[in-house]
């Protein structure tokens, strides 16, 4: 009986730092605004045109596991992308989700009411390659949305 139980405690102890494991390899929703912020101050300190720049470097200080911040201007087009540089100077207006769900449309109103907030939606993880639930946090400043989203 000693044994069994040792090796239901042994089970939901390696059960236990698996699932911490990959917790940790996932970006968090403090993350991504911390990650915006962080990109929104290295547009003041740098200028438009580095920022974009930087924000687009697939190994640049902006993309973190599955996170990476993206810059719509409030029109809605993407000025920057971390993950996906096809996006660069895409009007994004009418882009849909997996199920359908115009959800740039979302962001971008963000962007123009100068209101931060969070936009759920599906959208491919660039790290698993599978289409999954995200939410996306997006802050306006100087006529653009900084954006970051983390997948659930």
């Amino acid at each position: 009986m000693k044994c069994v139980l040792k090796f239901f405690i042994g089970a939901c102890l390696s059960i236990g730092f698996i699932t911490g494991s990959y917790a940790g390899d996932k970006g968090t929703k403090d993350e991504a605004v911390t990650l915006v912020h962080k990109a929104i101050a290295f547009y003041k300190a740098n200028g438009k045109d580095k920022a974009f720049a930087e924000v687009s470097n697939k190994s640049g200080q902006f993309v973190d596991r599955d996170m990476y911040v993206y810059i719509l201007d409030t029109n809605g087009t993407m000025m920057a992308h971390g993950a996906n540089e096809k996006l660069i100077g895409k009007d994004l207006t009418n882009l849909k989700d997996a199920d359908g769900k115009l959800f740039a449309q979302e962001l971008i109103a963000h962007a123009k009411s100068k209101k931060a907030g969070w936009v759920d939606y599906k959208w491919p993880n660039p790290v698993t390659k599978q289409i999954e639930a995200k939410t996306t946090y997006v802050e306006a400043f100087d006529g653009y949305g900084f954006a970051v989203g983390v997948y659930k």
